[in-house]
């Protein structure tokens, strides 16, 4: 990978969904990924060192490449082997290859497109020959990034890899990450948490108006707030007042089985006049659809997002004893 370089906006010529290469293949442009900017923006495949036999690779000479780097290169069989491998597969593999490689924390993926060019000679040559590909692209199909810390460690470790060219185990995953497809584990488990939140929509506005209290102050107890008191007198239509430890924040709340967006109106304008941090209104049954202001201090929990919030809080067996 190279260090942590802007990365260009393009716009990759890919072919319609989904992308089916024949074979997928990464690739380490450069020592550290030096060549990877430039590849990107010219949308190209660069690879090789000068002083390897390109001129025997590019006229299919494979026994003669391999002959050429053992007895003039001094490479050990072995290292031969692997050299002309990766070699074989730059030259030989087809248009429909998928290639793909690791810069500035993100995947980038491409396809290759049409024959080896020797850049041997050409002013500012770095390496020895390029590929055209179709351009790169470090988004899914659909847009969505594929930022490495994003990904799998089972894909992301094969930036490791210390020569040039190598297969990659987990395609399939690959595929599907690029194609926008869920894991099918990862697709099961939406489809269980999309019903357990709507179990939990469900379920909450069964429990009596004392119970709900609780549950908000214990949902809200698992986020790091502390109960610090409870308000009458002065200020008798807050339910509690509650502090966040890790930064010294006071938090206003008041709980609601029911509620309208004059109600909410009217303790948003009891929060502004309390000098309190923050505010948490949570309300699991509003006659409308509760709106409230383009404010980060202003928290409105109700319907969904509160069943969301309270299975967050590891509190869904809480619920179902309550209810049950």
């Amino acid at each position: 990978m190279i260090g942590e370089p802007a990365l260009p906006e393009l716009n990759a010529h890919i072919p319609a969904p989904p992308v089916a290469p024949a074979h997928v293949r990464y690739i380490k442009l450069g020592t550290g990924g030096k060549w990877a900017r430039q590849c990107f923006e010219r949308g190209e495949l660069h690879f090789g060192d000068v002083g390897e036999p390109h001129d025997l690779c590019l006229a299919g000479e494979w026994d003669g490449a391999r002959r050429y780097m053992i007895e003039v290169l001094g490479r050990s069989p072995g290292p031969a082997s692997d050299a002309l491998r990766e070699m074989r597969d730059f030259y030989e593999l087809p248009d429909d290859t998928l290639w793909v490689t690791f810069s500035g924390g993100s995947l980038w993926w491409t396809l290759s497109h049409g024959g080896v060019t020797d850049l041997r000679g050409t002013p500012g040559d770095h390496g020895a020959v390029i590929r055209a590909t179709l351009g790169w692209s470090h988004e899914s199909r659909m847009g969505a990034p594929l930022r490495t810390d994003l990904l799998s460690t089972r894909l992301s470790k094969v930036a490791a890899y210390q020569k040039t060219i190598c297969k990659i185990e987990e395609v399939d995953y690959l595929l599907r990450r690029i194609n926008d497809m869920d894991e099918p584990s990862a697709f099961r488990g939406r489809q269980a948490l999309h019903e357990l939140v709507s179990a939990a929509e469900d379920m909450i506005p069964r429990l009596h108006e004392r119970e709900f209290e609780l549950l908000a102050d214990l949902m809200l107890g698992h986020m790091g707030w502390s109960r610090i008191s409870t308000l009458g007198g002065s200020m008798p239509d807050v339910d509690l007042v509650v502090a966040q430890p890790a930064t010294g924040e006071r938090a206003f709340v008041q709980v609601k089985s029911r509620a309208t967006q004059a109600v909410l109106d009217d303790y948003i304008a009891r929060f502004e006049a309390s000098g309190l941090d923050r505010m948490f209104f949570i309300c699991h049954s509003p006659a409308t659809g509760l709106i409230g202001p383009d404010d980060s201090r202003i928290h409105v929990w109700a319907n969904r997002d509160l069943a969301t919030k309270v299975n967050t809080a590891g509190l869904f067996e809480w619920l179902i004893e309550r209810v049950s």
